[in-house]
């Protein structure tokens, strides 16, 4: 086989670089579209927004929308791709040896308080979404179950070095994880005090006590 000229290897490179500036553009757009449409929601309820009054807030044209998302239902599903955007980012951390599993748990268990945690009314407005809207539970299902997968990847890794208790299951832990972190979200927009960070500082000290090894429990 001949090899690749130089022409059309700076060629291969600007379509690449063309690529990724759409992919770039793309998601820019729809988490515009998710911001707009979260705040929609929050001021009017879930039930009262139409596509029109998010693509009006996102000042983009109804056809932009739809090139998106089927319905305003999907737009929620943008939450769930951003979290689990910081679950791989967890994943990629955990690489680094000088890091502990601990420490990447607790920083992500932060992390994903950001998106809900933006203020009471928002985390009440997703759960009201997710329990009134079939389409939203389903694409937050499925995510939510990536999300675990991937939480227990990070478990295993845990377990490999010694920080957390062998004897667990994986699964169990990841699922008890993603329990406290949305557990204590959901309790924390009841009345937004103590602030969400403290709660989740609180939460996350308590899970780790429940599945560190027994020469890890109390190490930071």
């Amino acid at each position: 086989m001949s090899a690749v000229r130089s022409g059309d290897r700076g060629k291969l490179g600007r379509r690449a670089e063309s690529s990724g500036r759409r992919e770039r553009k793309a998601t820019e757009t729809r988490v515009a579209l998710f911001r707009a449409a979260m705040n929609l929601f929050v001021q009017r309820g879930f039930s009262n927004v139409t596509v029109g009054d998010i693509t009006d807030a996102a000042d983009v044209g109804k056809g932009t929308f739809f090139n998106y998302f089927p319905t305003k239902d999907h737009v929620l599903g943008v939450m769930a791709e951003i979290q689990i955007e910081k679950l791989s980012e967890a994943i990629q951390l955990a690489n680094d040896p000088t890091v502990s599993v601990k420490t990447i748990l607790h920083q992500l268990a932060l992390r994903l308080t950001e998106e809900p945690g933006r203020s009471p009314e928002q985390a009440r407005t997703i759960v009201s979404a997710f329990l009134a809207s079939d389409v939203v539970r389903e694409l937050l299902e499925v995510q939510m179950e990536r999300g675990r997968r991937m939480a227990a990847e990070l478990v295993w890794r845990g377990q490999k070095r010694g920080e957390i208790a062998a004897s667990l299951r994986k699964s169990t832990v990841a699922l008890q994880f993603q329990q406290t972190v949305m557990g204590t979200i959901l309790l924390w927009s009841l009345h937004g005090t103590p602030s969400l960070a403290r709660r989740i500082e609180d939460s996350f000290e308590y899970f780790w006590r429940s599945i560190a090894a027994p020469d890890q429990e109390l190490r930071i």
